[in-house]
């Protein structure tokens, strides 16, 4: 190999270390690459930037846009509230169809995406038929990566094989050419998970007597978090030194380091719950609902001459307020901050009154002084409170935080229908153009994109904020190391100690093998960055080895998207691990055997449908 080789590889091996250490973000660490091959004159500046002007970065860029518009419109949400119609009381039948909802909605939009809408959705839903959402959240990520396996668009990894194809002189892969195989993969891992992996998800196993559909209630946020009895009731008696004073002036939290969660005050109808806000005033009578250490609550009766109640207080709110459940991305602007920091009171008018942190180093934390000055990490699960209509608004925050459960949502009508039906029209006709290849795909893509931003189906204003640019950098910055790869011959050179190990191999065999390569360096890298990398070694080694490219470059397809093995393999396994309060054994035990299985069904079925 030539001295441009070595360094190519010196580059690619640092590139990767980064990858996994985690420390830099992965765009970064695309162009860090991007730039030593710029410097060190592996690359001319033009080579360099060339994965900018590739078709895949430009049509993924615009699948994010038309990813938002259906999002925005409110059909991704309608199709999401469907399941209530669909899935059964059962806790098997109830993982069937939201896996098939996620699938579905997979197949067209982003696996992150795709979640972040249907969290709510299914963790309410679980909660009414009396399932812990622990043993639905993790089979709704899986099914996210298995969706991705169904149509040219569904992942970049996808849109990469595609492109190798095209680079290569064959014709690159149709719309549907993922879709007998991906189906088939797609129905055993929905039969593994609802029949036979269900039994390794931790939380209560199904049972014949369950629970009839029944709204999600306060009681059952406040009680998970651990709140229920935690909580401290104070009455103000006449003539207590409290009575008259405003929340605001009392100042319990700074003085006292006790939190106010409630007020109940008697009324025609029993006690009714007021808004904890800085102006409202005691009055005699008020029972108050605490947080806070046994020592500080009786402090403050001690103080303002309040009385104790014995029993546990019931947790209740206004009607106007409500709880609702969200979990931070990884790519969360408010990780690394902490709540005082971000100023979320001010920013999302909702105040934290649990912390649940994902990887059980610290299951909760409670509403105290000190809760404020937490850092925040991606996979924490806030327990918020708020007025209804401010904690509606988190729906549109999923960059930053994404809702999971809300107490007795309710499926609302699309934003608006016009413009749905517009969005969903303009979609579909764009998939048509793809299906037939009456358009090259990028600009079938492209125009789809910009007839939603006319239609106004989504805001310009919100057009460059929809697209995943750290994906987009991602590969534009990537695409050039693996051209590095193959023009300087180290590509040439690991396929001929290849091809040396695997002359007389039996093609299956060799799939075998690059499928289970490619799920290695899955696990550790991005599905984006190892279809980067896998896709030329694929179309090398077909050639090689005297083989047809696309059975082998599908398996790399679907490798790489199987993502179940490990929580860090994929945004979408950390999204749920938090508000599932899974540990990284939990996705070992059930995502292991699913991996396996799936990687099995793509040697068996690939070459199948793509002979070699």
């Amino acid at each position: 190999m030539t001295s441009e080789a070595f360094i190519a590889l010196a580059i690619l091996g640092l590139t990767i270390v980064l990858f996994v250490s985690d420390r830099l973000r992965l765009d970064v660490v695309a162009m860090l690459s991007l730039l030593a091959l710029a410097i060190t004159g592996v690359a001319t500046a033009s080579e360099a930037l060339a994965g900018f002007s590739n078709p895949a970065v430009i049509m993924i860029a615009g699948l994010f846009v038309i990813g938002a518009a259906l999002t925005d419109t409110g059909v991704a949400d309608w199709l999401g509230q469907r399941l209530e119609r669909l899935a059964g009381g059962g806790e098997a039948q109830v993982i069937v169809a939201a896996m098939g909802a996620t699938a579905l909605l997979s197949a067209f939009m982003s696996s992150t995406g795709t979640v972040a809408i249907l969290l709510p959705v299914v963790g309410t839903l679980a909660m009414r038929r009396g399932i812990a959402p622990a043993r639905i959240f993790m089979p709704v990520a899986f099914a996210a990566h298995l969706g991705s396996n169904l149509t040219l668009i569904s992942t970049p990894p996808n849109l990469l094989v595609s492109d190798a194809l095209r680079q290569a002189g064959r014709a690159p892969f149709r719309f549907f050419s993922f879709t007998v195989p991906g189906l088939i993969v797609l129905a055993l891992g929905v039969a593994y998970l609802a029949w036979i992996g269900r039994r390794a998800l931790p939380g209560a196993a199904d049972r014949a007597d369950a629970r009839a559909p029944r709204p999600l209630s306060l009681d059952d946020l406040s009680t998970e978090y651990g709140l229920g009895g935690a909580l401290r009731a104070l009455r103000v008696p006449p003539g207590a030194r409290l009575a008259g004073l405003t929340l605001g002036q009392a100042n319990l939290r700074a003085a006292f380091g006790v939190t106010v969660i409630g007020i109940a005050r008697p009324g025609p109808r029993g006690l009714e719950a007021q808004r904890v806000v800085p102006t409202m005033a005691f009055a005699a009578g008020d029972e108050l609902r605490l947080l806070g250490s046994d020592a500080a609550i009786a402090a403050v009766a001690d103080s303002f001459g309040l009385e104790a109640l014995g029993e546990r207080p019931t947790f209740s709110l206004p009607p106007e307020e409500s709880l609702a459940e969200v979990v931070l991305p990884r790519r969360s602007s408010l990780a690394g901050q902490s709540l005082r920091e971000a100023r979320f009171r001010d920013r999302y008018r909702a105040n934290v009154l649990s912390i649940r942190r994902g990887d059980g180093s610290i299951p909760v934390f409670h509403s105290t002084p000190e809760l404020r000055d937490i850092k925040l990490r991606a996979g924490d699960t806030l327990l918020v409170k708020g007025r209804l209509k401010h904690l509606k608004n988190l729906r549109d925050e999923r960059r930053d935080l994404v809702l999971v459960a809300e107490p007795d949502a309710r499926g609302e009508a699309l934003v608006d229908r016009g413009r749905a039906l517009l969005a969903v029209g303009i979609t579909l006709g764009m998939l048509v153009c793809m299906a037939f290849g009456w358009l090259p795909n990028v600009i079938a893509v492209l125009l789809a994109a910009s007839l939603l931003v006319l239609a106004r189906c989504v805001r310009p204003v919100d057009v460059y904020r929809s697209v995943n640019w750290e994906s987009v950098v991602l590969i534009a910055g990537m695409v050039p190391l693996a051209a590095a790869l193959e023009r300087t011959g180290a590509m040439g050179a690991a396929v001929s100690a290849l091809e040396g190990l695997l002359a007389g191999a039996r093609p299956t065999v060799v799939l075998g093998l690059l499928v289970l390569f490619t799920s290695a360096i899955g696990m550790v890298l991005s599905n984006t960055a190892t279809a980067v990398l896998m896709a030329p070694l694929a179309v090398r080694l077909a050639g090689a080895l005297g083989l047809a490219p696309e059975p082998l470059l599908l398996g790399v397809a679907f490798a790489s998207s199987a993502a179940f093995a490990t929580p860090i393999a994929s945004p979408v396994n950390i999204l749920v691990m938090g508000p599932g309060g899974y540990h990284f054994k939990d996705f070992t035990r059930v995502g292991l055997p699913l991996q396996l299985l799936v990687l099995a069904t793509t040697v068996i079925v690939v070459p199948l449908v793509f002979r070699f």
